[in-house]
């Protein structure tokens, strides 16, 4: 009977991985009652087949979830509508409640008629015995043989808590509960009064941002967490989670962030292999409707650097919504999770960002800046070590005019800010100029034409450098170009503009070439 129990409320099964090595039966872990068959081993995946009764329940309890989704997301509408044809009175909600009772029980029992056809398949009660005894005991055995299923992740073990370095359980330097330190914007009229009078005329605006930044606007900023979606790109998504597996021995794991979000990762180890680049990991942020199954993480895996990949918080396995804070407390538990788990020096790890979010139009100000404000640059210029900007000159996504209009590329404003952040003095008035002139290239040859105008020589742009460095330290900003010459502060940011910024004659949703993917410039 308690198995049965196990089997109403387990998680859904998708796929069965074939075994890795030659051991069959796991040590540590029950029999169960009936023999299994293994999976065939002429494919190294095969979809999991449920019985007739468990299809069929699944698939009305699905269509109950969709059904669910689009009230959810209409609701709204709904009520108003109702409301206005007089439907919420207590007369009429009462029995509406009864029908809403009364299809809740019809699903539950459709739940129990699941889990019957779920205790007589052998393959599901294999896999439900394997999985009651990982979150018994998490030993290393149990979780191999957990690995060979593809199942609903709200189910898997966590892996690594936020808290496992010995440094946050001392809670010195590490994100208490309330998450890691974030910039915060700086007040939009700084120069008005914060009277009383004033914040009750701004509450109206205040309450209206808050509900269009947790309802609409997430959405909007972040389609990757509509569950609808999600829903949609299931099969892609099951699909590039069995070509990590199978093509790149890759490992799942579920790590637990400092605000109790569950985080969905995929690692790929390559430092087994010959090539150099795999002592290297590359930790891969995708964008705001990007998943790590099918996004970016082709590019550094086809360029042979170990990769470890993870999703937004609310995007498939991942728990949570995609916030700024909750964001930055999913990073910060990958990072320590590729540190202490993994084993990954800090200098060793690359971050590979596709994107800055996509802030979308629709949304006023206000609403971005209190409740949606990712502030990349200023969060870029807190870092103190090498940076690569990789800018596509077709991108419609991030361009505020037209694709072909290259100076409307945000991307241009995160150079130029961490230029004039890190080499404040050499990004002065002729500096700046320059450096515009040179991103407003629409070709190489344009670009090389700037260039040799100037006379860069790189040889003295480089000697400048190393010796500042050599005199004052790594540490920015830099004062470097303080009592030069106009015509060496152009050469000089010219010069670190090249170095910082590189052209991918490409649109927003193109995969950047394992050829493009260049470690970044440092002294």
């Amino acid at each position: 009977m308690a198995k049965l129990l196990s089997c109403v409320l387990g998680p859904r099964l998708y796929k069965i991985y074939r075994e890795r090595d030659s051991e069959r039966a796991p040590s540590g872990v029950p029999e169960t009652p009936t023999s299994v068959t293994t999976p065939p081993s002429s494919s190294w995946d095969t979809y999991y087949q449920p019985r007739a009764l468990e299809k069929h329940a699944d698939s009305i309890l699905a269509l109950a979830s969709v059904f669910w989704s689009i009230s959810y997301y209409s609701s709204p509408f709904a009520f108003f509508y109702l409301y206005r044809k007089g439907y919420l009175s207590l007369s009429k909600v009462v029995p509406f409640s009864h029908y809403a009772g009364t299809l809740l029980l019809l699903l539950a029992g459709v739940a129990c008629l699941r889990g019957i056809g779920r205790w007589t398949n052998p393959q599901y009660r294999q896999f439900i015995t394997i999985l009651e005894a990982t979150h018994r005991n998490h030993s290393a055995e149990n979780k191999r043989q957990l690995a060979n299923y593809n199942f609903d992740f709200k189910s898997w073990p966590v892996d690594f808590h936020w808290e496992e370095p010995s440094s946050r359980k001392e809670s010195r330097g590490g994100p208490s509960r309330q998450g890691v330190a974030l910039l915060r914007p700086e007040p939009l009229h700084r120069g008005t009064a914060d009277t009383l009078l004033n914040r009750v005329k701004k509450l109206p605006c205040q309450i209206t941002s808050y509900l269009v930044a947790h309802t609409l606007g997430r959405r909007m900023l972040y389609p990757g967490s509509v569950y609808l979606l999600q829903k949609a790109l299931m099969p892609m998504l099951l699909q590039g989670q069995a070509r990590l597996v199978e093509e790149c021995n890759g490992r799942r794991a579920k790590l637990l962030a400092c605000d109790g979000n569950e985080i969905d990762t995929m690692f790929v180890d390559r430092r087994g292999t010959a090539e150099p680049q795999g002592q290297k990991l590359v930790i891969c942020c995708e964008g705001n409707a990007g998943f790590y199954e099918v996004g970016c993480i082709s590019t550094p895996l086809e360029a042979g650097y170990s990769v470890l990949g993870w999703n937004h918080p609310g995007f498939a396995g991942s728990t949570g919504v995609p916030f700024p804070q909750n964001e930055a407390n999913a990073m910060d538990v990958v990072v320590q999770f590729a540190i202490h788990r993994l084993g990954f020096q800090p200098q060793d790890i690359i971050i590979y960002a596709w994107s800055i979010g996509g802030f979308t139009g629709g949304l006023v100000t206000r609403t971005v800046r209190q409740h949606l404000n990712l502030n990349n640059a200023e969060q870029l210029c807190r870092y103190q070590g090498p940076v690569l900007l990789i800018r596509r000159t077709k991108d419609e996504i991030i361009t505020t005019t037209v694709p072909e209009d290259i100076m409307s590329n945000r991307g241009n404003d995160l150079l130029l800010k961490l230029l004039q952040y890190r080499y404040p003095r050499v990004m002065a008035e002729e500096g700046l100029r320059v450096v515009r002139q040179w991103l407003e290239a629409s070709s190489q040859l344009e670009e090389a034409s700037i260039y040799s105008r100037w006379e860069v020589e790189e040889d003295w742009c480089l000697s400048v450098l190393r010796s500042y460095q050599a005199e004052h330290g790594p540490d920015f900003p830099w004062s470097v170009g303080e009592d030069m010459s106009a015509d060496g502060r152009r050469q000089l940011a010219l010069f670190l503009a090249q170095k910082y910024l590189h052209n991918f004659e490409a649109t927003h949703c193109t995969p950047l070439p394992a050829p493009n993917f260049q470690m970044p410039w440092h002294l």
